[in-house]
């Protein structure tokens, strides 16, 4: 009877423990609250800070082991339409709290980790985001589980419902499977982890001859491992694979990609950033034509941290300035050069470190052969103070260091692309070969006439190195204006060399 009398003397004990702990719990979340939405609208504004929106909550409402909320994402202007978000519109999430520090979202689960609280998230149908209900049959197309630490580090499960809209008049189809994503953040948002999932997605729509056109995306998975530096640049490993994509025009085959794959990995150390980026695509059809397999290598190293930073910064706003300028995004001539403008500007800061970039190498292949191009550039800052160059030639040695560059086209390689090209385009097997050996033979000798490529064991390869004012092309040496006023300027052809 005494050890009954214990047992049930420590259960309770244990009750009144959990019931103080989640009631102080609730306590705390609801004296910092208005820190928490603060926090949501400074990282908004980073992380989109031309968007023009801001984050409030409405109805708070706290219990014992549970609290609920609305938090409501709206355009800070009431007049202005620059926002996704019209004047008037918002998009609500729908918040309730479990409390800690055994939260019962979390252990229905069986996670028995101590948390401050579980949050589970959903939309709730609003005007601005009423097609996705309709979409999802009615539900919230987001729902989402999120542990939150003591520490204040997130932890969060988000799921994406299928989804199925048809317009009958116009014949246009958005439909998706749905899929999940995990997400982890540290307190400040600094270090986030991510990997997700999604099976499939099909869209369907009119092209301009009014012709049913259906795009087809399959295995879609992310993951990803990053942080931000010193400078507020995210660097860190991320991959991305997508096992098809695919079209088709009026029932018709256009294209499919199979096994894409997108890998990079960025490191800041001592002010400097540094990374690869690869990228694969194992198979490549044209209206059912092999076209092969592609591979690029891309290496950035010395780029200074503080100066991308600026130039990201700077572009970003610059771009978004002039797209808000009235007219020029309905003049495309006037777009581009203003784009180049800014491009120009902020070229200093991306030179800073003298960075260099690597392709090693690009290259594509096919059942006769591959081609593969190699470049090497080496970049210098400008230096403080020095005249405005006066000719193209000073422009470019002020900015170039170095650039080692060749090109390798495999003349089978190339006779076999054309061929599957004149049979996509409906010619018979042996005319088609016929007119691919003629087109890249034509091609070869082009090149050698103006002393572009030359022919070296059934491959058309080109070749340019420069330093210090120097070019060889082609084995050839030569200034930089010798370089631009044969290749650049409409310099006279040479003759054909004899074979």
């Amino acid at each position: 009877m005494k050890k009954t009398k214990v047992a049930v003397g420590v259960i309770v004990a244990l009750g009144v423990i959990w019931t103080g702990t989640a009631w102080f719990t609730g306590k705390q979340l609801e004296k910092n609250r208005d820190e928490l939405v603060q926090e949501a609208n400074a990282r908004l504004n980073v992380l989109a800070p031309n968007s023009r929106l801001k984050v409030s909550y409405q109805d708070w409402q706290r219990g014992v082991f549970s609290s609920s909320l609305r938090l409501v994402v709206q355009s800070d202007s009431q007049t202005e339409d620059t926002s996704p978000l019209k004047p008037g519109q918002s998009v609500v999430f729908d918040e309730k709290i479990d409390h800690g520090p055994f939260p019962f979202a979390q252990l229905k689960k069986f996670n028995l980790i101590p948390s401050m609280a579980s949050v589970h998230t959903q939309l709730e149908n609003t005007d601005a985001v009423k097609k996705l209900f309709e979409m999802a049959k009615g539900k919230s197309a987001l729902q989402a589980e999120t542990r939150v630490g003591y520490g204040g580090a997130t932890a969060s499960v988000i799921k994406l419902l299928p989804l199925d809209y048809t317009n009958a008049q116009t014949g246009e189809r958005f439909a998706s499977n749905g899929g999940t994503i995990n997400l982890s953040a540290d307190k400040k948002g600094d270090k986030v982890d991510y990997d997700g999932k999604l099976e499939s997605l099909v869209l369907t729509m009119r092209n301009q001859l009014n012709m049913p056109v259906m795009f087809t995306l399959n295995g879609l998975t992310l993951d990803g491992k990053t942080h931000l530096n010193a400078q507020g640049l995210r660097i860190g490993d991320q991959k991305s694979s997508l096992d098809k994509l695919s079209s088709t025009v009026n029932g018709q085959p256009s294209f499919k990609l199979h096994g894409i794959k997108l890998n990079s990995a960025y490191d800041s150390v001592n002010n400097q950033v540094s990374g690869t980026t690869d990228l694969a695509l194992d198979a490549m059809k044209i209206r059912d034509r092999d076209f092969g397999q592609v591979k690029l290598s891309l290496k950035l190293s010395q780029f200074d941290a503080d100066g991308l930073k600026a130039f990201s910064d700077n572009y970003q706003s610059q771009v978004q300035a002039l797209m808000n300028e009235p007219g020029v995004s309905d003049n495309f001539a006037l777009y581009q050069q203003r784009i180049g403008e800014i491009l120009n500007a902020n070229l200093p800061l991306l030179l800073k470190g003298n960075p260099v970039i690597t392709i090693a190498p690009l290259s594509w292949k096919n059942d006769k052969g591959e081609s593969n191009f190699n470049l090497s550039v080496h970049f210098k800052d400008r230096v403080a103070g020095a005249p405005q160059p006066q000719t193209l030639s000073q422009a470019l040695d002020n900015v170039l260091k170095t650039l080692d560059g060749k090109l390798t086209i495999s003349m089978d390689m190339a006779t076999e692309m054309m061929t599957q090209v004149a049979m996509a385009e409906g010619y018979k097997q042996e005319e088609a070969a016929k007119l691919a050996d003629q087109q890249v033979k034509g091609v070869a000798a082009m090149g050698q006439m103006f002393r572009l490529t030359k022919q070296q064991d059934n491959n058309i390869v080109t070749s340019l190195q420069y330093a210090s004012g120097q070019v060889t092309m082609n084995g050839e040496k030569m200034t930089l204006d010798q370089f631009f006023a044969r290749y650049m300027l409409g310099g006279e052809p040479a003759a054909m060399p004899q074979q």
